[in-house]
């Protein structure tokens, strides 16, 4: 059974307070003169015109209706909540829609409302709005990480769609912080900490500077009281003491400035709390050794400015080398737009200032809600709504091809931690990627057929490999090849959800290709094994079959066989199954034929390493296909008697007309040039090296080379290795297989 989890932790629900769908929500009291609270929101509201007031105001009565008789553990009316988090909104200048969605964005969780009734009162995108904030029906087998991944999987896609969704979110989740006193303090300290991993790297993301800092003081008090007690006092303490210092320091700065002729705000600015913690704790710091908990902002007229503003600072306090960002030049992910500089000051302390116009500033602090907020912003913060679409619907196609929600989010987590590399394309162009990004990271940003068809790469006109990390200032060139297509092994290490994301639908695509070539193969051995053939079974029993397997059409099918999540045998019974008795004699069925790797759903077993003539076996287990293993494999020998049912008899095809990967081992007398000769002669042969490695040994005694070649088969190699036997101080030949 499906139970609702209320959205509010202070309102623990209870189906007694739920309100009956047949009462009316408009109520004749005046909530004008009743509560206060509800008056200042109201005058709040004094930028939307008047019918949207009236619209806010009927949703109030609505939401209070519908939340009747619900208090939230502190005793207030549940409404408090509700309305606290429509005045965050309206202190954003948000529209009616997202006012009226934060005084509902419980209702269809907490009470009988329905998104039909939301829909008809105020309008579908309201009740859009609504659900796409709603959370799942927790399902009872789930543990509430799983709830909590999913429910976080529904609101990216719902933000994808409607950005505002998030503000809200936000503002939810920072007064319900503000409120949780009378949680247990384990229920405080798990909001908290889902609060510092997921919602506030999300608002950090969205360029939201001020909520971003408020949910991480608020989470580390809940999380660590007593230290957040401690350092509180402690910055209290040396705001007091060096309030003569920072006043020294400001009056410097304004002197500076006047001296140039610029017109600036100056602001002081104090590290916070959680931000000081954090860099105590991860450089081993005591509070006394950090020295930047205070900084200074200044707000000038425009861009040219902000440069002179900064070489006039430069020339009354030195600047602290390599401690100098240009975030104007190159902005960050969010959007933020700066100059950052360390300089030294009075007594020796170093100074962090912020350097930003008006425009940057209110873009900085409010990130995507500047665009509802500020005039000057609108089009900055219209460029940052692009930009996080576009971050939105890169994790929306990461979701699409993961279909784990934990490992969705902790993907997820991935671009939301890193900070940013910036690097630039041949032609100049700036791409901001994360920390530990690779150059395949940059091929997939910069197109996706870049990198599908990336082989190599330079950096600063060097050849790099592609698993290589980025750095600040790269100049990376991709080199693509037509008939390249991703490897499996770059899921390894790339950092971006982009690139996660087009390789995995490749890959994919690849393995539903492989896999229902191979299925169809199996499928048909055991209808021959049945005594039927394909073509005889009538459309209809082909179109039952498929509909019971979950599919839609034969591939689908085939792809289930060929990844063993249907077992071949028991669909041919299914197909079978039209006839009465068998219309031809059943016989044993016969081997299937491979030609090798075939996509992703036919693998050549590394540890055996088969090539044509060698008698194979082959080993198929769910979702990985069937991998091909020679009949002395040691795998063989092991699982064979434990999981019969596994294995099925394979064979090669007359003439697979590819080459096989084979590992031989060559022991000769370690003289002058030894290896060189052996090169040569695979060479001659027309033998491509893929690996080679020598073993150390003194001069003249024997050593063993270890070399990884391509042939055509079993008798090609065995060709090659009399030819090696004739070269001089080569005593011995043998083919390798990897340890059991």
């Amino acid at each position: 059974m499906n139970q609702l989890a209320p959205a509010d932790p202070l309102c623990p629900l209870d189906d007694s307070a739920h309100p009956q769908p047949e009462r009316a929500v408009d109520s004749p009291v005046d909530y004008e003169y009743e509560d206060p609270a509800y008056r200042v929101f109201i005058d709040s509201l004094s930028y939307l015109p008047p019918e949207d007031i009236e619209v806010v105001r009927a949703a109030y009565r609505f939401g209070d209706e519908a939340h009747q008789g619900q208090k939230r553990l502190s005793g207030e009316p549940y409404i408090t909540h509700p309305l606290a988090v429509a005045g965050a909104l309206a202190e954003w200048r948000m529209d009616a829609q997202a006012i009226v969605a934060a005084l509902l964005h419980d209702v269809m969780e907490d009470t009988a409302v329905g998104k039909a009734q939301i829909t008809q009162r105020f309008g579908k995108p309201v009740a859009d709005l609504v659900d796409g904030l709603s959370k799942l029906d927790k399902i009872e087998s789930q543990s509430y990480q799983e709830a909590q991944a999913e429910n976080f999987r529904k609101m990216l896609m719902a933000m994808a769609r409607d950005l505002r969704i998030v503000l809200i979110k936000l503002a939810d989740r920072r007064h319900n912080l503000q409120t949780m006193a009378p949680l247990r303090p384990d229920k405080r300290r798990r909001i908290a900490r889902e609060t510092l991993e997921i919602y506030a790297p999300v608002a950090n993301r969205l360029g939201l500077n001020n909520i971003f800092r408020q949910l991480q003081d608020l989470s580390f008090e809940h999380i660590y009281p007593t230290r957040f007690r401690v350092l509180s006092k402690a910055v209290k303490a040396v705001r007091g003491n060096h309030r003569e210092l920072l006043s020294k320091i400001l009056d410097g700065i304004h002197e500076k400035l006047a001296e140039v002729h610029i017109e600036a705000g100056v602001f002081g600015r104090e590290k916070s709390l959680y931000s000081i913690y954090r860099k105590m704790a991860e450089k081993h710091l005591s509070f006394s050794q950090v020295l930047d908990i205070y900084g200074f902002r200044i707000v000038v007229k425009d861009i040219d400015t902000c440069y002179i503003t900064l070489g006039a600072l430069h020339s009354r306090f030195k600047p602290v080398p390599g401690k100098f960002k240009d975030y104007i030049a190159i902005p960050k992910v969010n959007g933020y737009q700066s100059l950052h500089s360390t300089l030294i000051g009075p007594y020796g302390t170093p100074i962090e200032i912020q350097i930003r116009t008006q425009a940057m500033h209110h873009l900085a602090e409010e990130g995507i809600a500047s665009h509802w907020l500020y005039k000057d912003s609108e089009e900055s913060g219209a460029n940052l709504q692009n930009k996080m679409h576009t971050w939105l619907q890169s994790l929306l196609e990461l979701q699409s091809v993961i279909g784990n929600s934990s490992e969705f989010l902790e993907h997820v987590k991935v671009d939301l931690y890193s900070d940013e590399v910036y690097v630039f394309t041949p032609k100049g162009k700036i791409l901001a990627l994360p920390h530990g990004a690779t150059v395949i990271d940059f091929a997939y940003a910069v197109h996706t057929d870049i990198g599908h068809r990336c082989v190599a790469a330079r950096i600063d006109h060097e050849l790099i490999p592609l698993s290589a990390e980025l750095t600040n200032g790269d100049q990376v060139e991709i080199i693509t090849a037509p008939y390249a297509n991703p490897n499996p092994a770059w899921l390894g290490y790339v950092k971006t959800s982009r690139a996660r994301s087009r390789i995995r639908q490749f890959l994919r695509g690849v393995q539903m290709d492989g896999a229902s070539s191979l299925g169809e193969k199996m499928l048909h051995q055991e209808l021959q094994a049945l005594g039927v053939k394909p073509e005889e079974v009538p459309a209809a029993v082909w179109e039952r079959v498929i509909h019971e397997s979950g599919g839609k059409n034969r591939r689908d099918l085939y792809s289930n066989v060929g990844m063993r999540r249907s077992l071949a045998a028991v669909v041919a019974h299914r197909l079978a199954d039209y006839r009465e008795a068998p219309q031809h004699p059943a016989k044993a069925a016969e081997p299937l034929l491979i030609r090798g790797t075939e996509g992703m759903a036919i693998q050549l077993a590394s540890c055996c390493q088969p090539i044509p003539g060698d008698p194979i076996i082959g080993l198929l287990r769910k979702d990985q296909g069937l991998r091909i293993h020679t009949h002395a494999c040691p795998e063989v020998r092991k699982s064979r008697s434990t999981e019969p049912q596994n294995w099925i008899h394979v064979e090669w095809e007359p003439d697979p007309g590819q080459l096989f990967d084979v590992r031989i081992k060559v022991t000769a007398r370690n003289v002058l040039g030894m290896l060189g000769r052996i090169a040569i002669r695979l060479a001659e042969l027309g033998v491509n090296i893929d690996y080679v490695n020598k073993d150390r040994k003194e001069p003249g005694l024997l050593t063993d080379i270890h070399f990884l070649i391509q042939v055509s088969g079993r008798a090609h190699l065995a060709s090659l290795m009399r030819s090696l036997r004739h070269i001089t101080d080569v005593v011995r030949i043998m083919r390798e297989q990897e340890s059991s």
